[in-house]
């Protein structure tokens, strides 16, 4: 009769970090912020985890390293001399692999290539292929061995990289459908390497998202469904906390589990593995969402090594570029033309030269105080490194435009009592939110139009005029200023909205900038010294009685506290 074997492993992993590397939001120059666990917050928990299991603990991230708080963007674009801050607390903190997530492509290639030469650990991505090889850009998968267990490591990344960036970024790259890519290694790995446990770590979430011909952007479940082996689905991008097991075609269950955003919570699963004669003969999977932001890291041993970082990035956004005359709240831009959104249109035309310009409110609620400006409030102005497109539209497709992003915006009132807005009521009256993603509510500057809430979903629009008073046609050829996301295919208004095939997009385009829309909006500060910012006003929702009044409702159920 066979000896037995008992082996605890405990897999920790987080994703979309969005450069929270400390406990501190370089943007809001405050620390304690609720929303943010952090690396330091997440060494200080896997230290913890260590004692207690020492090598059979596995550290994974899902991806979205490189790209949000201004400790990613100081060492993607100003201290490009140095080894990349994320890259050396990684390796500090021992990390067994890494996800390439869209974020990080977003970066360009000299940001995640350097990345991925500095890790010392494997950055995978079995669905990205080189162009010319075929073969993977980044290493597909890994094999890990703790105490006995042979764990297999397959990364996958949503392919939509063709569909949301300027091929500059990704240049050389091929992104594949996941489950295809899945299909093929799951059978190399059971070949090749007979692994006693099989682990997904993908950046892509659960519900499938934009549908492009080369795949879904969100298929980690099905994966986990359609592709029968994996023990654990480690996944993210979509910022969602998920915990559930998934049946897959083989009626085995499958554990699935999404920490969510900025290292809040992490992925904290058990797997008790047993073993005879060497051979598994059961697996007993133990999973939890663990909270880690509050964790107490007085003297933490990561941010203690990295202060002098620390320091550097805190330095670079108290650098001052000007000064605004009074205070702006991006949440006005909701219920109608804005300061604060108006004034990104504003550098957009500027800097363009367009007839038109098309914006979102990025950040939910961010707010500019009157007084001095500093380089930090440019990331409350301008949230993601996006480039600025100058593209050419018929009067038509601007409407068609402008008509899909009101439809995914604001609801169809029927009467002075309903919702202004387009609200996600399901947690309601405890909390209401947008039905649909804020950054793809596109007010447009350099026309005057109507938005009427009344009316059904492709007939909300009615241009009136140029904004300096010339007459608009539908039939004629404009040029529209937007950002790199957007003019690609993000948030599909071009594509579904306008009825442009994606592989027409490119031909469309007449200029592209070489930096992103903040460093357009930090300098055309800089250059003034003192801005004034006022809304353009040459937009309105109507019936104006009825939207000022459900303007005042929504507002309150989505910003009082």
């Amino acid at each position: 009769m066979g000896n037995n074997k008992e082996v605890r492993l405990k897999f920790v992993h987080c994703t979309d970090i969005h450069g929270n590397y400390f406990p501190y939001d370089f943007i809001r120059d405050r620390s304690g912020n609720a929303s943010i666990g952090s690396l330091c917050r997440l060494h200080t928990y896997v230290a913890e985890q260590r004692e207690k299991y020492k090598d059979a603990l596995v550290l994974l991230d899902g991806g979205d390293m490189l790209q949000g708080q201004p400790s990613a963007y100081f060492y993607n674009v100003v201290d490009t001399c140095s080894k990349h801050l994320a890259a050396q607390m990684m390796n500090y903190m021992k990390f067994d692999a890494c996800t390439i997530g869209n974020h990080d492509i977003e970066t360009g290639h000299e940001v995640y290539d350097r990345f991925v030469e500095q890790c010392e650990f494997p950055i995978l991505a079995a669905n990205i292929l080189n162009e010319k090889t075929g073969e993977p850009y980044f290493t597909p998968y890994i094999i890990l061995h703790r105490e006995g267990v042979k764990i297999a490591v397959l990364g996958l990344t949503s392919p939509m990289l063709a569909n949301w960036f300027p091929h500059r970024l990704w240049s050389g790259l091929k992104p594949v459908d996941m489950l295809e890519s899945a299909n093929y290694w799951v059978n190399r790995i059971k070949e090749e390497e007979k692994p006693d446990v099989l682990v997904g770590l993908f950046h892509s979430g659960k519900d499938e998202g934009m549908v492009m011909p080369n795949g879904k952007e969100n298929a980690s479940w099905e994966v986990a469904q359609q592709v029968p082996g994996f023990d654990i689905v480690f996944f993210g991008h979509d910022h969602v906390r998920r915990l559930d097991w998934v049946e897959n075609v083989n009626g085995d269950k499958v554990c699935c589990i999404d920490p969510g955003a900025n290292a809040y919570k992490v992925s904290d699963v058990e797997m008790i593995v047993t073993k005879c004669d060497g051979k598994v003969v059961d697996k007993k999977i133990i999973p939890q969402l663990a909270d880690i932001h509050d964790l107490d890291i007085n003297g933490n041993e990561l941010f203690q090594q990295f202060r002098a970082q620390y320091y550097a990035v805190k330095s670079y956004v108290s650098h001052r570029v000007g000064e605004i005359k009074h205070q702006i709240e991006e949440n006005k831009a909701y219920f109608g033309p804005c300061a604060f959104v108006d004034f990104i249109h504003q550098v957009q035309l500027s800097k363009t030269g367009a007839d038109v310009s098309f914006a979102a409110p990025l950040s939910y609620n961010s707010v500019l105080r009157g007084g001095a400006l500093t380089m930090r409030d440019m990331f409350k102005f301008y949230r993601y490194e996006n480039s600025l497109y100058t593209m050419r539209l018929k009067g038509s497709e601007i409407k068609d435009y402008l008509e899909y992003s009101y439809m995914k915006w604001v609801d169809v009132m029927t009467s002075p009592d309903d919702h202004l807005l387009l609200l996600d009521t399901t947690n309601a009256p405890r909390h209401y939110g947008f039905k649909n993603p804020n950054f793809n509510f596109d007010s447009a500057v350099g026309i005057v139009y109507e938005v009427d809430v009344t009316k059904p979903a492709g007939e909300k629009i009615s241009i009136k005029s140029m904004r300096n008073g010339e007459p608009f046609s539908m039939d004629a050829d404009y040029t529209v200023a937007m950002n790199a996301y957007r003019a690609n295919g993000g948030g599909e208004i071009l594509t579904k909205g306008c009825g442009i095939p994606h592989d027409e997009l490119e031909s469309r385009v007449v200029d592209a900038t070489p930096y992103d829309i903040r460093y357009y909006i930090t300098e055309y500060i800089e250059k003034k010294q003192r801005i004034d910012p006022k809304p353009f006003n040459n937009w309105k929702f109507v019936p104006e009685d009825w939207c000022r009044k459900a303007a005042v409702r929504d507002a309150r159920l989505l910003f009082d506290d």
